[in-house]
């Protein structure tokens, strides 16, 4: 709101500061103006100065005003136009310059001298004790607010508790790397990845080393800024799944812990640390809002195979350049490696547009990515557990169909496979495996892929609208195809 007086004369102006007492041996003064006028000219208001502070702060506007003259009787006077920052010469007869000093008592003897004796003792005097009250009201205050300063040890060294978000993102920054892949012709992106032990392997996702695979170039940035030459170890596709290593590795590096993402909850505490969008180093936090999502993702490219994941749902904010990143847990443990968002703009999940979190991110469970990788390392080459035969990918909610015809014109369901042997035929709708609910085909694969060969399944399944349960187990497929 305005401070201007509306409709009503303004006082006034109170004088400049008074001039000081004159002293006996002062010279004569000249007559002494009318009762109640200033004892100095109050300057006149530069032309083109704002109308007052409170005018200019009066609330939002559509665009910058024009400067003009106060109203007639505005007080106090606006200050003059200057330049900011200005460097202080040049006092001028601006609002606010000095008043007129009277002359100075003239040297002499007798008087005259003590009296400016006396006044320079005053203010010596007078410094002293602004000094000392100066001092007093700073150690004794006792009748006015009280504020309280903070250390000046600084923010970079105080102790954060290892359980609190802090703690943990300090502790598992420096085993986190900005990975970027470049293919031969140039184009490339952005990731992440985490320290996976200490000869140099890192883990991330597949997507985002997918463009160096063939003689491209990679690079691992580290949060303190040393950087290095990458390359590929071995990366499952289906899985979403990559492992990368260090070209001259240091040997100082400290692998991050791993959970137990069976052991996950609900509402457990989660943190996520990426580079959305090329933002190195950055963390968010969120909490599980689902478990055993069934996820099929891919970069929305015509060439793109989907991957496919029984995922940790989060709501930590993730964006494109978090894939490969760690999802921690409130210790600090990976639990996950985050790998797809819900995109509202393409109305998928991992599609190519950059379209930012909605709160709906995706992690592939460390159970899985550990046991991924690590075969990954070992031979270079994925292994995908399977059932020997081939189901519907189309939407539904009613389970997983297996096709009357495989891929390719092969048979539906493999002679001499797992489900061959279980008994499962085409037509064939898989409903349950164990405990877990299977709604279509993607939730099947998912699912099957959070097993390992060799595995035994009670599987679930309607014949002729009759439901049956067979036992299964599982075989393997070695590499992508």
């Amino acid at each position: 709101m305005s401070t201007e007086n509306e409709g009503a004369a303004v006082p006034p102006a109170p004088s400049a500061p008074p001039v000081p007492v004159a002293s006996p041996a002062a010279p004569p003064q000249a007559a002494a103006p009318d009762q109640g006028a200033p004892t100095a000219p109050i300057p006149p208001v530069p032309a083109g100065a704002p109308a007052s502070a409170a005018q200019d702060s009066a609330g939002p506007s559509d665009g910058p005003h024009a400067a003009g003259p106060a109203p007639d009787g505005s007080w106090p006077p606006p200050p003059p136009v200057t330049p900011s920052y200005a460097d202080g010469g040049g006092a001028g007869a601006g609002w606010g310059a000095s008043y007129q000093q009277q002359p100075a008592p003239k040297p002499g003897g007798g008087r005259g001298g003590l009296v400016a004796a006396v006044l320079v003792a005053a203010l010596v005097a007078g410094g002293l004790g602004g000094g000392l009250g100066y001092t007093l009201a700073r150690d004794n205050d006792s009748s006015g607010s009280t504020t309280v300063s903070a250390s000046d040890t600084g923010a970079s060294q105080i102790k954060r508790d290892p359980g609190t978000i802090a703690g943990v993102a300090s502790k598992a920054l420096p085993s986190t790397v900005t990975i970027e892949a470049e293919s031969t012709s140039g184009e490339g992106g952005t990731g992440t990845g985490f320290v996976f032990d200490t000869q140099g392997h890192i883990v991330t996702n597949n997507h985002v080393v997918a463009d160096a695979v063939d003689g491209g170039k990679l690079t691992a940035t580290f949060p303190d800024g040393r950087k290095y030459d990458a390359e590929i170890v071995g990366h499952a596709q289906g899985y979403d799944v990559a492992v990368i290593k260090l070209k001259n590795a240091p040997s100082n590096l400290k692998p991050l812990a791993l959970g137990n993402s069976d052991k996950v909850a609900v509402g457990d505490e989660t943190i996520a640390i990426g580079a959305p969008f090329g933002l190195s180093n950055t963390v968010t936090t969120g909490i599980i809002s689902a478990k055993n999502r069934p996820v099929a993702s891919s970069d929305g490219s015509a060439s793109s195979k989907a991957s496919y994941m029984s995922a940790l749902q989060t709501d930590a904010s993730i964006n494109p350049g978090n894939s490969g990143g760690p999802l921690l847990d409130a210790n600090g443990s990976v639990i996950g490696i985050n790998s797809a968002i819900q995109s509202s703009s393409s109305g998928g999940l991992g599609g190519s547009g950059q379209s930012g979190s909605i709160g709906l991110g995706f992690a592939i469970p460390i159970n899985q990515a550990k046991y991924v990788a690590q075969q990954l390392i070992k031979t270079g080459k994925p292994v995908y557990a399977k059932i020997g035969a081939s189901v519907s990918l189309e939407d539904s909610s009613n389970g997983a169909t297996i096709t009357d015809q495989g891929a390719g014109g092969s048979a539906a369901v493999e002679s001499g496979g797992p489900a061959a042997q279980a008994g499962l035929k085409p037509g064939d709708v898989i409903t349950r495996l164990d405990d877990r609910v299977i709604d279509s085909g993607p939730t099947l694969i998912g699912e099957i892929w959070t097993h390992k060969p060799g595995d035994k399944l009670t599987v679930t399944y309607k014949r002729g609208g009759q439901e049956h349960t067979t036992q299964l187990t599982l075989g393997s497929r070695v590499g992508d195809s």
